[in-house]
């Protein structure tokens, strides 16, 4: 019978470690996760950014905490920026101004928050399209896409309610779209708005309340899906893009010890870098200019935070009047008339159809295809164009919605109407989204065209070659193995036709989904197949024996007419 000895740890180092290891398994921990293999490829790290930037927010917003005062209790300001100096303001901006002028480094880390808040957004942002037009969001991660979709509002959620607190002239006049979006939802708008506010607009509650869900209750949420988003991407490994030795059931990478985490911790100090270089060059957010909250004066020429900069600018797009007909409707009720405000509730229409697209899109993408298999293999956006073109028309309709919220500057800057710039981005809205899939799908189709070519006949080197026959050729160089394995490792599904259910009828969501099915592969282009590449390699090289040939033939013949003179 043996028995089982403790392990005796002869350095410091050595005790500790088997002490933690002996009681909660840290060894088991590592040797299960430090071996993690993840792929090396630029476009990962941008998920890693929007992690390290909202680290880098936890951590600045940390040190505000400790000097702001999140209070709407009116004082007198008596610190040190004079143009202020004995104003009446709540005390919220007075601390803001305090930290602003008065606390050492305090400027700077409310520019390191306000800053990395918008990277974070936008790494966010940029990450998610990624995932989606390489396709990593299909079986078996549709979950951790909708997590993620999760965490894209939970990042507005957290930006627009600190972006409130200084209760400035221009967040407050943020707050006030808020508080007309809530009144314009019929019969329990108002409700809404006095409890969200406690009172009429803007009420002496709203900044303690926006103050807990930012620095709490939204972060807590944030953390919570980011942990289960890092999670499942351990559960299900991580994706790759195709290559030599990349299969469905492996993956080609570093392990994460210490490879990974040697580079991940060294990109975490490039990206805190880079945000403090740009919070000490660049100003953001002066909200000493605005002046404190007051509900009479209304700023021009300014903008929210871009991230929510498509809902004002839907707002915007939207007319009051077309001819005679108002928009504002009076619906009777039994209590009487209820005013129903269309200008507000139809541009919350398009927010909601985006919104509501991109929680459903993994399943609307496997009903229009009908493939359920398993995925870890990315794909080229040119290999997949109707899914491409779907969100290109997506971000189109999007960025017109974010760029009307700068009409008014747009009127101004270019010496326009400010009624023409509004009428064109009322076309682009409708026709942008369609030019966009029809121009993107296009070029797709043309680059898969083009990558044919090139694995066929290989890459065009732009030198001529003039035979002794006198033919005139393009010599081409065939690509290498790495490479053809790009060009011809995916794949092209056919269009499926509309097949009948079980009672042999075919409804109407089956006959929608076979003319979306048109729309995607109508217009495929072949993969090269196995017999193609071989039969245009046989030939490239008896041309090349030919031309050889010939060359050999006619440099002898030259030799033989000198040798002869």
């Amino acid at each position: 019978m043996s028995v089982m000895r403790d392990y005796k740890a002869s350095t410091t180092t050595g005790k500790i470690a088997n002490y933690v290891d002996t009681r909660v398994g840290a060894s088991h921990i590592v040797k299960e996760f430090g071996r993690k293999l993840f792929p090396d490829h630029w476009s990962f790290m941008l998920g890693e950014v929007a992690m390290y930037s909202f680290a880098i927010v936890v951590l600045s917003g940390t040190f505000l905490t400790f000097f702001f005062d999140p209070s709407m209790a009116h004082v007198v300001y008596e610190g040190a920026y004079k143009p202020l100096y004995g104003v009446e303001m709540s005390a919220a901006y007075a601390s803001t101004l305090d930290i602003s002028f008065e606390v050492r480094g305090g400027l700077f880390m409310r520019q390191v928050h306000h800053w990395g808040a918008l990277i974070f957004v936008a790494s966010l942002s940029v990450h998610m399209l990624r995932v989606f037009f390489t396709g990593a969001f299909r079986r078996p991660r549709e979950l951790n896409w909708v997590i993620g979709v999760v965490l894209w509002i939970l990042a507005i959620a957290a930006g627009f309610t600190g972006y409130s607190l200084p209760d400035d002239v221009l967040s407050g006049n943020g707050l006030r779209i808020i508080d007309g979006m809530m009144k314009a939802i019929p019969v329990v708008g108002t409700y809404i708005s006095f409890f969200f506010f406690g009172g009429e607009f803007p009420g002496d509650q709203i900044i303690p309340r926006l103050y807990s869900l930012h620095i709490m209750v939204v972060p807590a949420f944030i953390i919570l899906f980011i942990a289960l988003h890092l999670f499942l991407v351990v559960v299900h490994k991580h994706t790759q893009y195709p290559g030599p030795g990349r299969r469905e059931d492996n993956v080609v990478g570093y392990p994460i010890g210490p490879v990974f985490a040697t580079k991940a911790g060294g990109f975490f100090f490039i990206v805190f870098g880079i945000i403090a270089l740009i919070s000490g060059f660049f100003q953001i957010n002066a909200v000493w200019n605005y002046g404190p909250y007051d509900p009479s004066p209304v700023s021009a020429g300014t903008q929210p935070d871009w991230y929510v900069g498509f809902g004002d600018g839907i707002l915007r797009l939207m007319p009051g009047m077309l001819g005679d007909f108002s928009f504002l409707w009076h619906i009777p009720m039994p209590w009487g008339w209820n005013a129903l405000p269309m200008g507000v509730l139809v541009p919350m229409i398009p927010m909601g159809i985006l919104v509501v697209g991109m929680f459903a899109w993994p399943w609307i993408e496997r009903g229009i295809t009908g493939d359920n298999r398993e995925h870890h293999i990315l794909d080229r956006p040119r290999n997949a164009p109707g899914r491409t073109a779907v969100g290109v028309a997506a971000v189109i309709f999007y960025c017109v919605m974010w760029a009307a919220a700068s009409s008014d500057l747009m009127a101004t800057h270019f010496m326009m109407s400010l009624n023409d710039v509004a009428y064109i981005l009322r076309f682009l809205l409708i026709f942008g989204p369609i030019i966009g899939f029809i121009v993107t799908k296009r070029i797709c189709l043309a680059l898969q065209r083009k990558d044919r070519e090139i694995a066929l006949h290989g890459r065009e080197t732009g030198v001529i070659e003039f035979t002794p026959e006198g033919a005139i050729l393009e010599r081409h160089e065939l690509v290498d193995e790495y490479r053809l394995y790009e060009l011809v490792s995916y794949e092209s599904p056919e269009p499926v036709p509309a097949q009948p259910n079980k009672k042999g009828k075919i409804t109407l969501l089956e006959k929608l989904r076979a003319r979306w099915a048109r729309h995607f592969f109508e217009d495929r282009v072949e993969p090269v197949t196995a017999q193609e590449l071989a039969e245009a390699h046989a030939e490239h090289d008896t041309d090349r024996r030919k031309l050889q040939s010939s060359v050999e033939t006619a440099v002898r013949e030259l030799e033989g007419k000198r040798d002869r003179s």
